[in-house]
């Protein structure tokens, strides 16, 4: 029997039939950890190509062969039909690896790639992360077990500092929460790229005293917003004049020129203004 299953207990082997498939050839007794990733028409990694794979019903096998699902495996919690979660992580690697050795697996099994050298993990936070989809780096300690439920290991994202527009608050003008934050595209359209983490009261103060509304016309009046990416409760924003230049942290996660993890709010550009902004798709 092949069973896959998501970190919140969901079983989702009938969404992903090419994977549950290739799953077959793999030994009896044997359960993996990892991540299910979706390519899209380009060879990038897609978040939304995986959130339509993972939501598909009866077209879920048109979908598998428009966009084949790669399962990267991080971890092997049983082999052969023995536990290993009280055996420490390096022991688990040797096993995962001499699995991947001696069924000669390949797509769509990837072996996530580890390293015991600090060069070589600066190394790909660096230079792995310019791939569209890849965050940041891992690290587990070489003795601990695996903990159900719990991480037990760091994770190291990548963040780079650039700009957008404050297009809208949370809360209110006098004292906003998250902002919203926008980049025109090619046509001027006013594009969301991303909302903050909720704003400290001494940043809050700052934004709120320079923050103007929006007039009777706001491009993006109309618009439903909702929480984040996995909560789809409906937001009710205050519409500011899209004219305050913010400068913002962000991993490289992003999605379609849009940003999947809430953003750090750096500070104001007053001394910028629209045309200093990148344009939306740009990073």
């Amino acid at each position: 029997m092949v069973l896959l299953q998501t970190r919140r207990g969901a079983l989702v082997q009938d969404r992903f039939p090419d994977l549950a498939a290739a799953a077959r050839s793999l030994p009896n007794g044997l359960v993996l950890d990892g991540e299910l990733a979706v390519l899209d028409h380009h060879g990038q990694l897609s978040f939304t190509a995986l959130q339509r794979r993972a939501t598909a019903g009866r077209n879920a096998r048109a979908l598998a062969a428009e966009m084949p699902a790669h399962f990267i495996a991080f971890d092997v919690l049983q082999h052969d039909g023995q536990e290993l979660l009280d055996e420490p992580f390096a022991r688990r690697r040797q096993v995962l690896e001499a699995l991947f050795a001696e069924h000669r697996l390949g797509p769509p099994w990837t072996l996530c790639p580890w390293t015991t050298d600090p060069a070589v993990a600066d190394e790909w936070l660096r230079e792995w992360t310019n791939v569209p989809g890849v965050e940041g780096v891992v690290a587990k300690g070489l003795t601990g077990r695996y903990r159900p439920g719990g991480r037990g290991w760091t994770k190291v994202r990548r963040r780079n500092s650039t700009e957008a527009l404050i297009s809208a608050v949370t809360g209110s003008l006098h004292r906003p929460q998250v902002l919203l934050l926008g980049r025109y595209d090619t046509t001027g359209r006013l594009r969301l790229v991303g909302k903050t983490v909720p704003l400290k009261p001494g940043p809050a103060q700052d934004v709120a005293e320079h923050l103007t509304a929006a007039g009777p016309v706001h491009l993006w009046t109309g618009v439903r917003f909702t929480a984040s990416w996995n909560n789809r409760t409906p937001l009710e924003p205050a519409l500011v004049a899209p004219v305050l230049v913010a400068e913002f942290s962000a991993d490289v996660s992003q999605d379609r020129g849009v940003w999947r993890h809430p953003l750090r709010y750096e500070r104001l550009r007053l001394d910028a203004d629209e045309a200093d902004v990148p344009l939306f798709g740009e990073t």
